[in-house]
């Protein structure tokens, strides 16, 4: 990669941008040489820019290797400016799934404390609607709980459940972890999550996971609606659900 312009920004964008390339990823960081051969300058400036970006924390080397990789801070910084367009690209994305599945359906993300509803959409209501976004539920009861734990570990899972009240939900919650734990990998087989009367008597629900530029989950689509109106076409609903998260998914990877 030859970047054109002699300026310092424009230096500084190509070593980033070659540093987050998917080779330099796999081979965990290149040296200053390669580095300067993909940008097509010369080592000593690239070494500068190099020693400027690793001070200001967006790079660093590792001891053993001597390899430059990018830093954690630009992966927080992307995480941070990925949330502001999720938001901007979701609601279209509602208004389609409530078009086709006729149901209410909600973006949600993971709390400290749960699932956090963060937009919510209706038929012929606004996607805001009151009484749904900020509202969180847990997560061992509902769709989106699960859909949201797609890449976490068993370990990581057992921790955010520690304290949950599994004999104080629906008739269909799971009886403990080892269940959760079951039907978390069911879904994930499946690609989305379902909940037939977990969260309580009568309500089902149907989640897939939305993920980021890098590949990883940062929210979920789920539809919820009675049992008596979506019981029998949930696994359907949940292959909806699953293919507007896809579609999510590909534009804020920027597909």
């Amino acid at each position: 990669m030859v970047v054109r312009g002699s300026s310092s920004a424009h230096r500084t964008l190509a070593i980033l941008t070659t540093l987050g390339s998917k080779e330099a990823a796999e081979r965990g960081g290149l040296g200053v040489v390669e580095i300067a051969r993909r940008v097509g300058r010369e080592k000593s400036q690239v070494s500068r820019a190099l020693k400027t970006l690793d001070a200001e924390g967006f790079v660093e080397r590792d001891r053993e290797s001597m390899l430059y990789r990018l830093s954690w801070q630009v992966f927080t910084m992307a995480a941070n400016a990925g949330h502001p367009r999720l938001l901007a690209v979701a609601p279209p994305v509602l208004r389609r799934l409530v078009g086709v599945l006729g149901e209410r359906v909600h973006l949600t993300v993971l709390s400290h404390d749960g699932v956090l509803t963060v937009l919510s959409q209706g038929p012929a209501r606004t996607v805001q609607a009151a009484g749904w976004v900020g509202r969180v539920t847990p997560l061992h009861t509902t769709s989106s709980g699960r859909a949201l734990l797609f890449d976490h570990g068993d370990e990581e899972v057992a921790e955010l459940l520690a304290g949950s009240q599994f004999a104080s939900a629906g008739p269909g919650a799971p009886a403990g972890r080892e269940e959760f734990l079951a039907r978390l990998a069911e879904a994930r087989t499946a690609g989305y999550a379902l909940a037939r009367e977990e969260f309580e008597a009568g309500l089902v629900g149907a989640a897939a996971p939305v993920r980021d530029f890098r590949g990883q989950v940062m929210a979920a689509l789920n539809v919820s609606a009675p049992a008596n109106r979506m019981g029998r076409d949930l696994d359907a609903a949940g292959r909806v659900v699953l293919s507007a998260a896809r579609q999510l998914s590909q534009s804020m990877a920027g597909c």
